[in-house]
């Protein structure tokens, strides 16, 4: 089959894919949002012929052993190994053990990537390049890992495509484009804080753009720098904070869940366990319980 090159990295895959798929293979995919798509799929045997793309896929193999054809070698990713395709690269994609593999997989768009090694090396480079492509790179990893976890708000992923581009630089053993250290404009980021401060829904990335006079990877790397987490989870704690306080004043859960911008009430129950280790309801209960006396204090 011909190698195909397309702007849908998703729908490259479907077309490249055998037409008598083997019973279990399964592929899902999110996006594109944002410049970034997500895939995670399981086959087994032979998975896809040669095709080629113009983003970056970068992923993890999550079970089995994925071989594939790069770049004139025979390539294979283990659990946990990350790996990372160039735009262009024409690859084909194998089980490499009988038991199948799976992988969880991000598509980017290099213009993206581009930006934020702009914004880490605090001039103009080349796109990193990786000359290995399977490689042990806990940053990469958890990126990809990290894009899976929430949903594709702006925020979340511009954090997610800085963390890419620093994965990527420090995977270049060229050293083109050095990381520096962040040069901190604190007047600026204590601008974009006030706004996330200010806000119970989501905010996007120009707004914080607007607001401080940065660049959305300047600012995710600067604000990290300065207050330790990236903007999109402060954003996403003060929502929270809000809606903590607002459920002990009955607000329903299905109002709330909107109010302070996810999707549904499942959406909001699964980041505020995330964030507090217990459900939404369950902490409406017993903070019900608790303002009506039947628990004293010590």
């Amino acid at each position: 089959m011909p190698a195909i090159l397309g702007g849908s990295a998703s729908a490259g895959l479907e077309r490249s894919c055998s037409a008598a798929a083997a019973a279990g293979d399964w592929v899902r995919g999110r996006g594109p949002v944002h410049g970034l798509e997500l895939l995670q799929a399981r086959f087994s045997g032979r998975a896809y012929a040669s095709h080629r793309h113009d983003t970056y896929a970068i992923g993890y193999t999550e079970v089995g052993v994925q071989t594939f054809d790069y770049r004139g070698r025979v390539e294979s990713s283990r659990p946990g190994q990350a790996f990372v395709l160039h735009p262009d690269e024409v690859h084909d994609g194998r089980a490499g053990t009988e038991g199948g593999f799976g992988y969880r997989l991000v598509y980017v768009e290099p213009a993206r990537i581009a930006a934020a090694v702009h914004a880490i090396s605090g001039r103009p480079t080349p796109l990193p390049f990786i000359r290995e492509p399977v490689l042990e790179s806990e940053t990469l990893a958890g990126a990809v890992a990290d894009a899976f976890a929430g949903t594709l708000e702006p925020l979340a992923v511009d954090a997610v495509i800085l963390r890419l581009a620093e994965g990527l630089l420090e995977g270049d053993r060229s050293g083109t484009a050095a990381q520096t250290p962040p040069r901190l404009d604190q007047a600026a980021l204590a601008r974009g804080r006030e706004l996330l401060d200010s806000r119970r829904a989501i905010v996007r990335s120009a707004e914080l753009e607007a607001v401080t006079g940065l660049s959305r990877f300047e600012l995710a790397r600067q604000f990290r720098a300065l207050y330790g987490t990236s903007p999109h989870r402060y954003s996403l704690m003060r929502r929270l904070d809000f809606a903590r306080t607002a459920l002990g004043e009955g607000v329903p859960l299905a109002e709330l869940a909107l109010l302070v911008g996810f999707a549904d009430q499942a959406h909001f129950t699964r980041m505020f366990s995330s964030a507090y280790g217990i459900t939404p309801g369950r902490y409406a209960r017993v903070h019900a319980t608790e303002t009506d006396g039947s628990i004293q204090g010590v």
